[in-house]
């Protein structure tokens, strides 16, 4: 038991050290489902009008209203993928085999994966330190559900064998532990630095957070009120709350930051363009038959959307003849970029079948090869040594 529950915990610990995390509750599951097939310009609409939304996205806006900035962050819906698209495609005895190991979750751990509202994961970036030095960005992610953040924070503490230690702030106690490897190898890679510590936290009874410390205060901050992300960029992550995966982020903004555009972190500097160019959205959904990519990314005006959308189609025509795969340039030729207003959209739509057969093509083993004969040895026979004649010089 001592190993399953260990294993849990550097599971969680694992995807936690991947991004985002925050304080939410369990609206995500009240979300309505009846919007899978998501149209992309109205949903770029919503975005620039957040009093549009949708109820059910609202709801989802609601529930991760104290996230703490990011500048990319991802959404992800463990119950459909779980509960709807794996079971597309894995056989029926490995879907019992997967359940049955849930329920061992849940006995012995009481987390139950296919419970969980959502796994949301993040990433921010800093600006450079007073000396000029590039800062590597920090991570943080949360998931909430039908489990308690508590006993997890408490087994957590059990099977690290003392490395989980405990660290106040903000009315919360955080667990932070040092990986070991990391911080030797960030004695000689500086930029390591900021990824030899993992912190973990319950922000509430049902939420847990994990990631780098910084982050992980900050998260704790926006519980009390103190720099929250923005209603905008949570309507940008989740205009379809019923996508599998989703994703959205400011690239350009993140260069800027990283780079001292903005200033350094003890000296501010007004950036001289604001501008959202590059602030892009990307969804994997799923209806009934398909799988859905859905995507727009900002290109300020009109005329820069089209040169965008020319450049995006010219690399995707050119990738799809290079790729020597046939099933893999089906599936680069289903997708379509067209500019709309001022924004590029990216659409394609996969039957679900045609995914599952190109996964079985994939996943069987190579046929081995025909046995060939060999063919027979013939000994040459070995040349004899010639001797070399010795003469003698006449005196």
């Amino acid at each position: 038991m001592q190993k399953t529950l260990g294993n849990l915990v550097a599971t969680l610990l694992l995807v936690a050290a991947t991004a985002l995390g925050a304080q939410a509750q369990n609206a995500v599951s009240q979300a309505n489902t009846g919007n899978a097939n998501l149209d992309a310009t109205n949903s770029a609409a919503a975005v620039k009008n957040t009093s549009t939304i949708s109820p059910a996205t609202q709801a989802v806006v609601n529930s991760l209203a104290n996230l703490p900035e990011a500048d990319m962050l991802v959404y992800i819906n463990p119950q459909r993928i779980l509960n709807e698209a794996l079971p597309k495609f894995l056989p029926a005895k490995d879907i019992e085999g997967m359940r049955k190991g849930f329920e061992e979750m849940k006995t012995k751990a009481g987390v139950d994966p296919t419970k969980l509202d959502y796994l949301v994961m993040a990433i921010r970036f800093r600006k450079p330190t007073a000396d000029l030095n590039f800062q590597s960005p920090e991570f943080m992610v949360v998931s909430s559900g039908d489990f308690s953040a508590d006993s997890i924070m408490t087994l957590a503490r059990t099977v690290s064998q003392g490395k989980l230690r405990d660290e106040p702030y903000g009315g919360k106690t955080m667990g932070v532990m040092t990986i070991d490897p990391i911080a030797k190898e960030a004695e000689k890679n500086p930029f390591l630095k900021s990824f030899t510590e993992i912190a973990v936290a319950a922000l509430n009874g049902n939420t847990l957070a994990a990631g780098t410390p910084g982050y992980l205060r900050a998260a704790i901050d926006a519980g009390e009120g103190k720099g929250r992300i923005s209603t905008e960029a949570l309507a940008s992550l989740v205009r379809d709350p019923n996508a599998l995966i989703s994703l959205a982020g400011s690239p350009w903004g993140s260069f800027a930051k990283s780079f001292g555009m903005h200033g350094t972190e003890i000296t501010p500097r007004t950036p001289r363009c604001e501008s959202k160019i590059g602030d892009f959205y990307a969804a994997l959904t799923m209806d009934a038959t398909n799988f859905m990519i859905r995507g727009v990314s900002n290109a300020d005006n009109p005329d820069t959307a089209r040169i965008l959308a020319n450049l995006y189609f010219g690399l995707l025509q050119f990738a799809t003849k290079s790729v020597p795969d046939a099933s893999a340039r089906s599936l680069l030729s289903a997708i379509a970029v067209t500019a709309e207003g001022d924004e590029v959209l990216v659409r394609a739509s996969f039957p679900q079948q045609m995914i599952l057969d190109l996964i079985k093509q994939k996943m069987k083993p190579k046929q081995e090869a025909a046995s060939v004969q060999a063919m027979p040895q013939v000994e040459v026979p070995a040349k004899p040594a010639v001797k070399k004649r010795r003469t003698r010089r006449r005196n």
